[in-house]
């Protein structure tokens, strides 16, 4: 039993689990405010449920979703985006896309569907773009899937593999597309006129790895077909076949994207190219010549209307036996008339001084991504070659010497435009000398540091972006444009070099700040990009920046890339967007305030210091300070003195005449301290005091109105006052010379206020009769 309890257990709660785990269906949707929903990569089994009529796009590609039934989309009336591709579709129900008459998109590449249904489309009225490649149908059908799809633009159909028939009927209904691409790697039989329905295709891409039945479908595109791109095709074993036909040829294009041919292939590829005679624009892209040039000068010399090609590109190129490859001299009957030849990344590393003598009509030749070097140019750039070129570009080669570079160009004498970027030219040369009417040089991404008089002064425009330039000092009185991004440059341009500058990108440098001034220098100056320095955000600039509301109409990156560096309380935020503190921008009178306001809180210590005697209490304070630091008392066999007297100035009479003579005469004597007698010159006046209140028995205070007077005196008693609290003894003596009344103390006096209070004191007496027993009591008092 308890067995059976423990495995109800663990199922329930493997149970529990499961439904905790298991995914929402809605949950993974992230939706935007205008309805666009992204689903793609979520591992979803099925279209999730919920979906209203907000939703305009819908992208549920890369899961794992195998059935569309009718109610999945039915709420989704006003959705014009559907991608459904790279799932595992096998099954969609008829009226699946009952409800979205408003598509315009729709994807189902790459999923499981053997059968095509032409009810699926058949609501679809407002469909420009539908992908059906890559799903194992071998057919479209036996009934036409797109009669009803008259807005269709873009069609993509076919399978690498499986697609093995074209039928007549597969394209009916289909009048214009912009764009047909048909996977047909594998096709076994085509239908002639199959294709022939569409009155006008702007660009086929057919996907076919033999050429069977490449003229049959041909010869039903030639009065239809603007663009024809072959992908994956093998032209070994091609052999072009005469058409008798008086249709007007509208091809103007051919482009062969991984193709392989052979020389006999080329020269029936030729041919074909002839026979086409409206072709203006032939592109070669990651093909294979397996051959080593061997081609029929008799074909070519006699197809002379291919010469009417205009643009020729090939990009990656790769010719396996080259190194056994013939000279191209068989094909110059071909390139009188061509104007634009781009050969990218395929190697070529040497042109032909006589092929470039051929090309004269040519005006625009780019190299890019190849192996040229300055000798190599030499012999392409020999004299009388290229007499019509405007335009080269030599970008991510080999040249080293910009001096150099100039020098072979000079034979070039209608060039005005070169890119010779994403080359090697540190160090340059001072001078070099150029093509009198160049006008734009693209020296971006070639490591120079500097710039030299080696660039020449007629440019209009020039772009050394990404480089290791500090500062631009260059006079350029004709120069438009400037591109100078990604760089050292710590302040802008001078604007008297460049008069005529319209156009300047500087941003990704270094620069702290601009200000008004500078833009203002440039007088035609209608674009700037700046952004993407390290700004500091001081208060001018930010003023200036945030109140020139035109600003926004020069600055064209204006204000996202716009960013704070400093100060570090900013970093990161938006120039626009930042505000300082008053104390940061005022600085100056902020300081100037709070000097003012210290200046006036000095003046007002000072006045109260003076009407409160401040300037005494301090002084008292490092007084009673130097002599808390002294020991306590001497010990008795260190008293020198009976008594200290402490005593006013004006007062001097009655102690040096009277109270001299009675204590310092009498017997026995008493030994008196005056500061007159008995303070050790040079010594510091408080120190004085302090010592000779140490060192005497008593401290004799000779009160009266002359003594309140006295700063001294105070610090006598304040010192003296410090033993009688500090050591609990009773050293001090009240003499009152003369009645001296409470209110007539001064406040600073609160020791001598509070000693008067709590000590008996002798009164000096008028009556000559009661002075004698003055004098005893104060000798008693003395030796106490």
């Amino acid at each position: 039993m308890p067995h059976a309890l423990w495995t109800v257990w663990v199922l329930g709660t493997v149970i529990s689990l499961f439904k905790e785990g298991a995914p929402d269906q809605a949950s993974p949707l992230t939706c935007d405010p205008t309805g666009v929903c992204d689903g793609h990569s979520r591992s979803l089994i099925s279209i999730p449920s919920g979906l209203t009529a907000t939703v305009t796009s819908l992208d549920l590609s890369n899961n794992k979703i195998a059935y569309v039934s009718n109610s999945d989309l039915q709420m989704c009336v006003n959705l014009r985006a559907l991608r459904l591709g790279s799932n595992s579709i096998d099954m969609i129900e008829e009226d699946s896309f009952f409800f979205l008459g408003s598509l315009e998109h729709l994807d189902l590449s790459y999923n499981y569907l053997a059968n095509l249904s032409a009810s699926w489309f058949r609501p679809l009225t407002s469909l420009n773009v539908l992908n059906l490649l890559g799903n194992p149908y071998k057919t479209l059908g036996k009934t036409p899937l797109f009669s009803h799809l008259t807005k269709l633009q873009i069609l993509k159909v076919g399978h690498s593999y499986l697609f093995t028939e074209i039928q007549e009927k597969d394209f009916v209904g289909l009048t214009f597309l912009k764009e047909l691409e048909i996977d047909a790697s594998n096709l076994q039989k085509y239908a002639p006129r199959s294709l022939k329905v569409i009155q006008n295709i702007s660009h086929l891409i057919l996907h076919v790895k033999q050429p069977t039945f490449l003229m049959k479908i041909s010869e039903d595109l030639f009065s239809s077909l603007g663009h024809l791109e072959l992908r994956d095709t093998h032209l070994d074993n091609f052999h072009f076949s005469k058409i008798s036909t008086n249709e007007t040829k509208t091809i103007k294009k051919f482009t062969f994207r991984n193709v392989k041919i052979t020389d006999e292939g080329f020269n029936e590829m030729v041919k074909l190219l002839n026979y086409v005679s409206e072709i203006l624009d032939v592109e070669f892209d990651s093909c294979t010549l397996n051959g080593i040039g061997d081609f029929d000068i008799t074909v070519m010399d006699t197809n002379k209307d291919i010469s009417k090609i205009e643009t020729l590109t090939i990009r990656r190129l790769n010719i396996p036996n080259f190194y056994s490859f013939y000279d191209l001299s068989s094909l110059y009957s071909l390139t009188g008339t061509v104007k634009r030849i781009t050969i990218e990344s395929s190697k070529v590393f040497l042109v032909p001084c006589s092929l470039s003598q051929h090309l004269k009509s040519l005006e625009y030749l780019d190299l890019s991504g190849n192996l040229i070097v300055e000798n190599s140019l030499t012999n392409a750039a020999c004299e009388y070659a290229w007499p019509s070129l405007q335009t080269l570009i030599l970008r991510q080669n080999h040249l080293r010497s910009l001096e150099k570079t100039g020098e072979v160009l000079l034979t070039l004498k209608n060039l005005t435009n070169l890119d010779i970027s994403k080359n090697n030219f540190h160090p340059i040369s001072k001078t070099c000398q150029w093509p009198e009417r160049m006008k734009y040089l693209n020296l971006s991404n070639t490591r120079i540091q500097s710039l030299t008089k080696c660039i020449p002064q007629t440019l209009e425009v020039l772009d050394v972006s990404n480089n290791s330039l500090s500062s631009f000092s260059l006079t350029m009185p004709q120069l438009r444009e400037l591109y100078i991004s990604g760089n050292k440059l710590k302040t802008l341009p001078d604007a008297s070099s460049l008069p005529m500058l319209l156009v300047m990108r500087i941003s990704r440098n270094t620069i702290n700040t601009f200000s008004k001034e500078q833009l203002d220098s440039f007088k035609k100056l209608k674009t700037l990009e700046a952004g993407s320095n390290s700004f500091i955000c001081s208060c001018e600039f930010l003023s200036f920046t945030q109140e020139q509301q035109a600003l926004a109409q020069v600055l064209v990156d204006w204000p996202g890339n716009y960013l704070c560096d400093s100060p570090s309380h900013v970093r990161g935020q938006r120039v626009q967007d930042t505000h300082l503190s008053v104390s940061e921008c005022h600085r100056v009178a902020v300081v100037s305030a709070v000097c003012c306001a210290l200046f006036l809180l000095i003046l007002l210590a000072g006045v109260l210091c003076h009407r409160f005697h401040g300037l005494w209490y301090m002084k008292m304070m490092w007084a009673w300070l130097q002599a808390k630091r002294k020991p306590r008392r001497a010990p008795p066999r260190d008293l020198c003195y009976d008594a200290f007297v402490s005593y006013s100035e004006q007062d001097s009479h009655w102690v040096e005449n009277l109270m001299v003579q009675e204590l310092e005469h009498f017997d026995p004597p008493f030994k008196l301290c005056l500061h007159k007698r008995d303070f050790v010159p040079g010594k510091w006046i408080i120190d004085n005091i302090i010592d000779s209140i140490e060192k005497s028995h008593k401290t004799i205070f000779v009160l009266s109105e002359n003594f309140v007077k006295s700063e001294w005196c105070k610090y006598e008693l304040d010192f003296s006052h410090f033993r009688l609290f500090d050591e609990n003894n009773d050293a001090a003596i009240l003499v009152l010379l003369e009645p001296l009344e409470r209110k007539a103390i001064p406040q600073r006096f609160c020791k001598l206020r509070k000693i008067m209070n709590t000590k008996t004191y002798l009164e000096w007496p008028a009556n000559e009769a009661q002075q004698e027993g003055f004098w005893l009591n104060l000798r008693t008092a003395i030796k106490s």
